[in-house]
């Protein structure tokens, strides 16, 4: 049966992106448990006009990362029994012993309620400040996100299983759900030469072209819990479809529907803004969710309607403003889901 949906108004806002130059390209799509439409406007680079956007060109999706990698990672921790949700780290973890975020739970992380401090930049801050420093706030006591949720389920999970992220991510995950072509970057370079360029490197002069542009997913090696990944919509489109109905196609990835749904429902109480695990509610919707994204690179996943929807594009070749990109993904989800 094919997808209900006025292609022509999503090919019209996304279109719009293109001509007012928030992006020189994007690859959309929507879809469903079998079927997909799918755009591709634009270009990569406008130094570079005769090469367009193709269906399967990398994109570097930034803070997408977390639900690609970490999110069902710690899932499939949780679903074979080595982690309780509700378990605190200095419970444990022998690096969280002593430390004030070891008073946080799995649950606490995975609902932004931690209440550990923003932003971790520095080299230090990736591996020991993040777990050592003090914290914002009590657990459970506000939603903030923070991308150092990420980084230390990261690096929780790197310890218990003796393997690293983009080993555990690989493995676990990408591989068994066919999805070949999602991996850290950076990447080799045939490969990034099919991947969208980003913003300019200050270093090089030179735009960044299968190097992750969040500046610490520069540090050896490339592997962080919120940022590092590269993907193309086919492989986006196969995760989603087991989002919403798990094991088809025989796929057997290292997670399945309890952990689904699990994260796909409000676990923050009465607190502000709601959210699942991970995923909150796309605001202003009923029943769309989302992660918390880099603006250029958006998913939303709908089980009510049994639909997904994915928009990737490179604006920052332009700017870091997120309000122009923000106002196009805010119109791409409303006629995805009519």
């Amino acid at each position: 049966m094919a997808l209900d949906l006025d292609i022509d108004r999503i090919r019209e806002v996304v279109d719009e992106g293109v001509r007012d130059k928030v992006y020189p390209g994007a690859v959309w799509a929507v879809g469903d448990r079998s079927n997909m439409a799918i755009g591709m406007p634009g270009v990569l680079d406008p130094d570079r006009p005769d090469e367009p956007m193709r269906h399967d060109t990398v994109f570097d999706v930034g803070a997408l990362t977390e639900v690609l990698a970490v999110w069902p990672v710690i899932g499939s921790l949780v679903e074979d029994g080595t982690l309780g949700l509700d378990e605190k780290l200095d419970g444990f973890w022998s690096q969280a012993y002593g430390h004030p975020l070891g008073r946080a739970t799995i649950r606490h992380l995975l609902t932004h309620t931690a209440g550990v401090p923003l932003r971790a930049e520095q080299p230090r801050d990736i591996r020991d400040g993040v777990l050592h420093e003090a914290v914002h706030r009590p657990p459970g006591e506000a939603v903030e996100y923070t991308d150092r949720d990420a980084v230390v389920l990261g690096q929780l999970a790197e310890d218990l299983c003796g393997r690293s992220l983009d080993v555990l991510a690989a493995t676990r995950v990408w591989q068994p759900l066919g999805m070949t072509r999602t991996c850290y970057g950076p990447l080799p370079g045939e490969t990034a030469a099919r991947c969208a360029p980003t913003e300019l490197d200050d270093a090089t002069g030179s735009r960044l072209r299968g190097t992750a542009h969040d500046s610490p997913a520069h540090l050896p090696g490339g592997v962080r819990g919120s940022s590092g990944v590269f993907s193309v919509l086919p492989d986006l489109a196969a995760f989603l479809r087991h989002l919403l109905q798990p094991g088809h196609g025989g796929a057997r990835p290292g997670f399945g529907p309890a952990w689904v749904q699990e994260s796909l429902r409000i676990r923050t109480g009465d607190l502000t803004p709601p959210g699942g695990l991970f995923w909150h509610p796309a605001p202003e919707t009923d029943g769309i969710w989302t992660p918390h994204g880099s603006p250029g690179a958006g998913v939303w996943l709908s089980p009510q309607q049994g639909r997904w929807a994915v928009l990737l594009t490179n604006e920052l070749y332009y700017t870091r403003d997120p309000a122009p990109i923000g106002h196009i993904r805010d119109a791409f989800r409303s006629r995805a889901f009519a």
